[in-house]
Formats: structure tokens, C-alpha cells, sequence
């Protein structure tokens, strides 16, 4: 018994092969028929140019330029860390420096003699203002109280009242 083929009613887009396709499937796909795997999937790739040379590169990739030759090139002339942001840490360590030159190296209010650990309080609470004026260097202890034990739910009895019942 001989093979059965059909003839060929459609042509690959991408290799122009003769193959055949079921014509509901042609109608579907709106006359769009690959030969294979390999083709629908060449025809399916999205590529847009480099910005470069024009070599046509995937974009899915998310990439500007084909090569690290033309990378190099569009990097040319860019000048790096030029207006570059506020760096808010490299300030603090600035003015603890400069105010542990002026005030010496202890806490400000109980003469705690570790300077590594010393912060840098701000007297009117507002940060953005740094006046020397407004500045002091104290101990985390110090830190906490001048921060935190003024609304302490320990304050005003309430470890008596819970001790008491």
C-alpha cells in the first residue's frame, strides 16, 4: 500500500516550504501556516534595532545595543556620580565628627566616655535643622530617655496599678 499525502494548499511564511494545512486551520490563523516549530517561532520573535549599528537584536531582552563594543560606545561621554543625590548618611557621620572635635568625646549629659556610640540629638526635634547650636551628642541611654520615657505607660503609677490588682 502506497503512502498517502495530500497536496499542498499553503506556504510557509519563513522557509516558503509547501505544506499542507486543513482549511478551517488556514482560516483560522488567517493564512499565517509555518512548517515547523522552529519557524513559528522565528516568526514570533519581536526584534527592534540597536541603537548603535542597527543590528537587529531581541526585545525581549530589554537591551539597547548588541554588543559590549557598541555598550562602550553609547556609554561614551556620560559622566557618572555628577549631581548626584543627598547622601543623608555621609552627612551625619560628618557632623558627628565635626561636633566630637568641638565637644570632646563624652555624652553631653551624663559624661558617658564611649564616643563609637554616641548619637547626634537634635534639640528642636527637626532633623533638617543641623545648627550646631541645635545639636548635642549624647548616649543611646540618654537617646531613649529624652525620646521615649516621657510617654512611657510605666510613668505616672501604672506599674503600682498593675502590681496592686
Amino acid at each position: 500500500m502506497g503512502e498517502y499525502k495530500r497536496n499542498p494548499n499553503a506556504e510557509c511564511l519563513i522557509c516558503s516550504t509547501r505544506i499542507y494545512r486543513r482549511p478551517i486551520e488556514l482560516q483560522k490563523s488567517q493564512g499565517r501556516a509555518f512548517c515547523s516549530q522552529v519557524c513559528y517561532g522565528l516568526a514570533s520573535r519581536k526584534e527592534k534595532p540597536c541603537v548603535i549599528c542597527g543590528k537587529k537584536i531581541l526585545a525581549s531582552a530589554h537591551k539597547k545595543t548588541c554588543s559590549r563594543a557598541c555598550a562602550n560606545t553609547h556609554r561614551a561621554g556620560i559622566r557618572y556620580k555628577l549631581g548626584s543625590p543627598h547622601d543623608k548618611v555621609k552627612d551625619q557621620r560628618m557632623l558627628k565628627l565635626r561636633l566630637l572635635k568641638q565637644r570632646g568625646e563624652n555624652c553631653e549629659r551624663c559624661r558617658y566616655n564611649k564616643h563609637e556610640i554616641l548619637h547626634v540629638h537634635h534639640r528642636d526635634r527637626n532633623r533638617n535643622n543641623n545648627e550646631l547650636s541645635n545639636l548635642e551628642l549624647i548616649c543611646p541611654n540618654c537617646h531613649y530617655e529624652e525620646h521615649y520615657l516621657e510617654k512611657s505607660w510605666l510613668r505616672n503609677g501604672g506599674l503600682r496599678r498593675m502590681v496592686r490588682h
